[in-house]
């Protein structure tokens, strides 16, 4: 395993920060020698309450582990981070007493567009992300770095068949809905149910197997000179038009 696809050090701030603050087991935090502005005090002083020692070290040490992104002075050896399973996502919907929210990635391979799906997700207020065993990005160090800490509160499951997972999940009850091209207008399709989204990856958009399996298509307008946007950016949209429709039906029913 290269440096690039280490999932046991988390990097930049917030991801260290919501690492030690969730529980997740840390056995060393590195800080880059002479850094300890902001929120870096902040983080000293939760690894310290904690036991967790701390180790001063060259800003390239930091740059090694952490190539091609930024690092902020700060990361953590934690343990690899755990998948969840698809059951974990309907146990956390059962616990908030509400319909299954989910995320499918289908194939998205950068690691930041991953990380940002999460983070949104759980800004959303999503119940769990699933993504594929293969041909996709895993939960290294750059997803966790890209989610702003958001990977530390929800649950993501690893799947080996998208196809057979989204059988698995209309049988439980769950609408499934693909954002691609060529389908109805986002803000008009029924997203306040039981739902999980399909988003697609970045250059192939949902695969055509995945597709036939989803429910509903839904589309945004794209009134520019370009015909698509980034993954995350289209996926943040379509989440938070289902987290409107979701927060009006839950109001309608109390």
């Amino acid at each position: 395993m290269n440096d690039t696809e280490r999932n046991d050090i988390i990097a930049g701030r917030n991801a260290v920060k919501e690492a030690r603050l969730s529980g997740r087991p840390v056995d060393y935090v590195m800080i880059a020698r002479g850094e300890r502005q902001g929120s870096v005090g902040e983080i000293i002083k939760i690894a310290k309450n904690k036991g967790v020692p701390i180790r001063d070290v060259a800003p390239i040490k930091l740059d090694t582990l952490c190539p091609g992104g930024r690092h902020q002075g700060i990361a953590c050896s934690a343990a690899a981070h755990e998948y969840a399973s698809v059951d974990d996502i309907f146990a956390a919907a059962e616990e908030k007493g509400e319909p299954p929210f989910i995320i499918i990635a289908d194939g998205l391979t950068d690691p930041h567009n991953l990380g940002a799906v999460i983070r949104t997700a759980e800004a959303a207020g999503a119940h769990g992300v699933i993504v594929p065993e293969r041909r996709a990005a895993g939960l290294t160090w750059a997803v966790g770095k890209a989610s702003a800490g958001a990977l530390e509160y929800v649950p993501v499951a690893r799947v080996t068949n998208l196809v057979r997972c989204i059988e698995q999940l209309k049988e439980r009850g769950v609408w499934v809905c693909a954002a691609d091209m060529d389908g109805d207008t986002w803000c008009q399709a029924d997203l306040s149910g039981a739902i999980a989204i399909v988003v697609g990856s970045e250059g192939n958009g949902v695969g055509r197997l995945v597709k036939e399996k989803c429910d509903f298509v839904v589309s945004l307008p794209m009134n520019g000179s370009i015909n698509s946007l980034n993954a995350s950016c289209a996926c943040a949209i379509v989440l938070y038009e289902a987290a409107r429709q979701r927060a009006g039906i839950n109001a309608r029913n109390k």
